[in-house]
């Protein structure tokens, strides 16, 4: 078999940390692995296959004789360190939302656009979507292709670890300083994060959105390839360390039942049905952590119009909503193009 050398850029981080266990679980074709991060982080090691690697700071020549690139230090690196990287030969698998809505850049979800990927050869880059994006079209791709979708209304419940280890420590921290009626922290985020819920992803916008909701608006009609389809978004930090749920109802062009519903997704690749209302069976944040599918349920017909279904979607957003996702890519890259 033939083996690639892999860089891992942002390599310290929550996401960086996954791809490193998600490349080694796979048994991915590693012949060397290269990690990398901010100065900061230089000397720290990371266990790979039994191997102690040693983090190394990330530079302009930290690609050369690299393959593949699985970026995710955010994205004011990305935009400076991808163009780079793929301009020495490697491909770059960006995690960032630096290049997502770039027009000649694949923005890829393999069981939703996996043809997609050979759009890298345009610029060496392919872009990994939003992770609360992720998880709603890997459910509503097989769906879409039986009845169209016309429009969708999400709201998300996400972790506090799409933020980052800063924002898990400071939902810790705030859990314990109330336990023990200590006064608490605010720093990552603008309010109290424990016990709590924050409509506020991200920065706002003019149009009074979030940036976390436009790049579900946006990316969901990008992936799926239909400009057409209508969606609107809330997306709210709750707090869970692990795993972003999802509330999606969608309005159909044609009849689709919650039961043909069902045996779609009971067959699509990456979906797990969990829909047993009867016997308390539903997704649920707590069972999707550690997870690779998309775990979806109570799915039921919208009653107020003629062709709609309701939806609650689970995945465990720095899983499948970051570094899975990213080495499916890299997967389907080395076995089709590569």
């Amino acid at each position: 078999m033939k083996t690639y050398n892999v860089a891992v850029a942002g390599a310290t981080g929550a996401v960086g940390n996954e791809m490193i266990e998600i490349l080694e679980e796979r048994n991915f074709p590693v012949k060397n692995l290269k990690l990398l991060a901010s100065s900061r982080s230089v000397g720290k090691t990371i266990t790979f296959k039994g191997e102690e690697i040693k983090v190394e700071e990330l530079k302009e020549d930290s690609f050369k004789g690299i393959d593949i690139g699985l970026f995710s230090p955010g994205g004011a690196v990305s935009m400076k360190f991808a163009p780079i990287a793929a301009a020495s030969g490697c491909v770059v698998i960006d995690n960032t939302s630096a290049f997502r809505m770039e027009p000649d850049i694949p923005l890829v979800v393999p069981e939703v656009n996996e043809h997609a990927i050979a759009g890298y050869k345009n610029r060496g880059i392919i872009s990994n979507p939003n992770c609360s994006t992720i998880q709603m079209v890997v459910v509503l791709k097989p769906l879409h292709d039986y009845a169209k979708i016309k429009r969708i209304v999400v709201s998300t419940y996400q972790a506090v670890s799409g933020t980052g280890k800063k924002a898990i420590y400071e939902l810790e921290q705030q859990v314990l300083a109330i336990y023990n009626n200590k006064e608490i922290e605010k720093k990552v985020y603008p309010h109290q994060i424990a016990f709590n819920c924050l409509p506020h992803i991200d920065s706002f916008l003019e149009n009074g959105y979030t940036k976390e909701e436009m790049k579900m608006v946006n990316e969901t009609k990008k992936i799926m390839e239909d400009p057409n389809i209508q969606v609107t978004a809330t997306t709210v930090r709750v707090p869970v360390f692990y795993g972003h749920s999802e509330s999606v109802n969608v309005e159909f062009e044609n009849e689709i039942t919650s039961e043909k519903a069902r045996e779609l997704l009971e067959k699509a690749p990456g979906v797990k049905v969990v829909d047993d209302p009867t016997k308390n069976l539903y997704p649920l944040a707590i069972y999707a952590a550690g997870k690779d599918e998309t775990f979806v349920g109570r799915i039921r017909k919208d009653e107020t119009v003629k062709y709609g279904l309701n939806m609650w979607i689970v995945a465990d957003n720095i899983r499948k909503g970051a570094a899975l996702n990213a080495v499916q890519i890299a997967e389907v890259l080395i076995k089709k193009y590569l």
